[in-house]
């Protein structure tokens, strides 16, 4: 078993229903060592509240109280925080199996050419439990759409390097840019042949809420903006709303003349 340590960092903003039982999760984990610092990101609930009894009692975790700036902020300040060499975001919502992180961070200390390792995971809550389908990781897919969901482990260093989660972009599916700027100028994935994730959807979940036409617009010319060259190299050209057509509309637009 590995023997690095590893920080999982929980932001949540105003997640009182299921804060505990998430925490609890990670703190099951078989891992050690382990951190967990939850990052209160000005919940206005009694989350700071039950991070702060919990940590009374559990020495392996800190909590970190800020004033409201959004889930990458709270992603970063944690991830500043942390003093384990590897990192695991994790929905203040969502649990994770005991043998997840252990079995993941086996598969980092074995070899520096992977940067991200993630599992098989579920889909729960109020609409039901289904397998959490996702397609296999290749860049050229990452540039239409994302298979990596945040709660995966990677490198503090690798963190750094690419100046954590971008503040700035707000609407909705900052873990999909994160792993852009990781992964596009190379390194491996690894995805572990277990369930390991469970996924809470719920009438509150932040997933429904950016699943806007017009957040899609957004987060597609943020992207498009923020690395052009990469969706060049992989699509021929931007990144197009009907994302599964945007290479060969790309091409067809070269091909005429027009782009």
């Amino acid at each position: 078993m590995s023997d690095s340590l590893i920080t999982v960092v929980i932001p949540v903003y105003n997640g009182e229903k299921y804060l505990e039982e998430t925490i609890r999760s990670s703190l099951a984990s078989l891992h050690r060592p382990l951190e967990v610092i939850v990052v209160n990101d000005g919940s206005t609930d009694s989350s700071l509240a039950i991070a702060d009894s919990l940590a009374v009692i559990h020495p392996e975790l800190k909590v970190i109280s800020q004033e409201n700036a959004g889930v990458s902020a709270a992603l970063n300040t944690g991830c500043s925080a942390a003093k384990g060499i590897y990192l695991f975001p994790l929905g203040a919502d969502d649990l994770i199996s005991e043998h997840y992180l252990a079995k993941a961070a086996e598969v980092l200390d074995l070899d520096p050419e992977t940067k991200v390792v993630y599992c098989e995971a579920v889909k729960f809550g109020d609409f039901g439990t289904k397998p959490w389908k996702l397609k296999p990781f290749s860049l050229n897919l990452l540039a239409r759409d994302n298979m990596i969901f945040a709660c995966s482990l990677f490198r503090k260093s690798d963190w750094e390097k690419v100046d954590g989660f971008s503040e700035d972009m707000k609407m909705g599916r900052e873990d999909w840019e994160f792993w852009i700027k990781l992964l596009k100028n190379g390194g491996k994935v690894v995805k572990l042949p277990f369930i390991g994730f469970f996924y809470r959807i719920h009438a509150g979940s932040k997933r429904k809420k950016t699943g806007t036409n017009q957040k899609k617009r957004e987060r597609i010319a943020y992207l498009n903006a923020k690395h052009p060259e990469f969706f060049e190299r992989e699509l021929n050209g931007p990144l197009r709303f009907q994302r599964t057509w945007s290479k060969p509309y790309n091409t067809l637009l070269k091909w005429l003349g027009r782009l």
